[in-house]
């Protein structure tokens, strides 16, 4: 993500006209380029800030839950603060695994090279994501920072999740990494910050509302779950499998290979 952002920073546009698909197609190659030629040490640590990040949509989501009740519409009205950790992520220009179904996935495409260098990438991100949700979970459940409500709110939340059947997570991870990957597509055709933190906002509204399953915003409540004895290792294992599957095939199938393909069709 930091890469795409450098390259629109040295963008020569300096208005505010619609950006072409192929001028899209452009900055996010040009920046998914940096991104996987990128120390493993910088992308690691990239990926924990990320985790760590997405562990306040978490956050939120369970604040206005254990304050406000369960009930279905407070379930819904809890989507609005869903996109918090997309928009910490998008401004702190930290590394998100589902981000990177479109970047260097593109790159890829267009280029017919870089297939090692993104697994690389995927490993070393993925795993940094996940330890930093880890360490949020901790200071969550483990320290005395919540209040008990606050901390049983965000526990529920992971077993809720965990606890569905496998067709529903897996098809509900696919729409969860479409929202993401076309969240990554449309920040990259955004000039302006703040239009930048409306389209992450909107689509990770939409995302939370639609309960829609995220590999890493479901880990922080998945592993805050365990750590409070309420969902066993090989629970959250099978959870996060579909989850992560689902997302990579929602990104790489429906926005990157379609995004891709209107720019290359027409040469």
């Amino acid at each position: 993500m930091a890469g795409i952002q450098a390259a629109m920073a040295e963008s020569s546009s300096e208005d505010s006209q619609r950006l072409s698909a192929e001028e899209i197609l452009e900055l996010v190659t040009s920046g998914a380029r940096d991104e996987v030629h990128r120390a493993p040490t910088g992308l690691a640590i990239s990926g924990f800030a990320a985790g760590m990040s997405m562990g306040l949509t978490a956050l939120g989501v369970a604040a206005i839950l254990s304050t406000f009740g369960e009930s279905k519409g407070m379930q819904f009205a809890s989507a609005c603060a869903y996109p918090i950790g997309f928009i910490a992520v998008i401004i702190g220009r930290s590394q998100l695994f589902t981000e990177n179904t479109l970047y260097p996935v593109v790159l890829v495409l267009d280029e017919k090279r870089y297939l090692w260098k993104t697994l690389r990438l995927w490993i070393i991100v993925f795993i940094g994501n996940v330890i930093g949700a880890l360490v949020f979970a901790l200071l969550a459940v483990r320290t005395a920072a919540l209040t008990p409500e606050l901390r049983q709110s965000l526990i529920d939340a992971g077993v809720r999740a965990a606890h569905h059947p496998g067709s529903h997570l897996f098809w509900s991870a696919v729409i969860g990494g479409w929202l993401v990957a076309l969240m990554a597509w449309l920040v990259a055709a955004s000039q302006w910050s703040i239009a930048q933190i409306a389209v992450t906002y909107l689509l990770g509204f939409l995302l939370g509302a639609g309960h829609f399953t995220h590999c890493i915003a479901g880990s922080a409540e998945g592993l805050s779950a365990i750590m409070g004895g309420a969902l066993s290792v090989s629970e959250y294992a099978r959870w996060l499998a579909l989850a992560t599957s689902g997302n990579i095939l929602g990104g790489v199938t429906i926005v990157s290979l379609l995004n891709w393909g209107q720019v290359t069709a027409d040469k």
